[in-house]
């Protein structure tokens, strides 16, 4: 979610040689893709929705109103929806320590159905206790729970970790501080973006206004877009030998390059 659609094609073109094309769902939205699949989607309705410049998971539901319903029973928050759109339906919603995410009700739209192997991006959720975090996802989504298609659940050492047909989508982890000045502390939703050259995309981020807000350089650097948008880059080497799957879309040309 964005205020400005054109800045944020234009940040993210040059820092993850995205390409953009209009959504389905309404002139408000756009899908980036990469390798000419679709690989994420964004919305310029910060402002109309009075929340915060954010890349926020979406999670897969039955029953949008069901799904919220058991956000509220169990001390959860749904501050938007669920809303009708053309394809579905969706909410965004916080989790009892405040970390942002969303449910959709409906259809993928065409294209997606193979985002996964032109950028498989992952989430970690930062939060208080990623145990607690677990129990209260699980029975919000249904995680766990055995049927077709459903997510693994898994504890590896201090870490929940979420899996899809095998491959890792999600980690939690505990220690985020709820109230943190810094909002990289607090609670959150994390995406991470598996590239495959780290420090070019770091220079190009800085030459496009954006800012860094934390650099493992050659291995990780959480970045934050002109408009506040929190998003992390991962050597996609890196990222393969913790598990998460790697397969990405050759756009390294299309990334902005410094200048002479």
């Amino acid at each position: 979610m964005t205020r400005d659609l054109g800045a944020a094609h234009d940040f993210y073109g040059a820092v993850m040689g995205w390409e953009f094309r209009p959504a389905r769902l309404g002139e408000e939205f756009s899908v980036a893709l990469s390798g000419g699949k679709v690989i994420a989607g964004m919305g310029a309705l910060a402002s109309a929705f009075h929340v915060a410049v954010a890349w926020t998971p979406y999670f897969a539901v039955q029953d949008a109103d069901v799904t919220a319903g058991r956000i509220r029973e169990r001390s959860g928050t749904v501050a938007v929806g669920p809303v009708a759109f053309a394809l579905g339906r969706g909410a965004l919603a916080a989790d009892r320590d405040g970390a942002v995410f969303g449910i959709w009700e409906g259809e993928l739209p065409t294209g997606w159905e193979g985002w996964r192997s032109a950028a498989p991006a992952w989430v970690r959720l930062h939060t208080r206790d990623a145990f607690e975090a677990a129990i209260f996802y699980g029975e919000v989504l249904d995680w766990a729970c055995g049927r077709p298609g459903c997510c693994d659940v898994e504890y590896e050492g201090d870490e929940v970790v979420l899996r899809s047909a095998g491959r890792a989508v999600a980690r939690l982890s505990s220690g985020a501080l709820e109230q943190a000045p810094d909002p990289a502390i607090r609670p959150r939703w994390q995406v991470h973006f598996p590239v495959s050259d780290v420090e070019k995309r770091v220079t190009a981020a800085l030459q496009h206004g954006g800012t860094v807000i934390a650099h493992e350089p050659e291995v990780q650097a959480t970045l934050r877009d002109p408009d506040g948008g929190l998003f992390t880059l991962t050597d996609a080497g890196t990222a393969d030998r913790t598990g998460i799957a790697t397969a990405l879309a050759d756009a390294d040309a299309a990334v902005a390059e410094p200048p002479d």
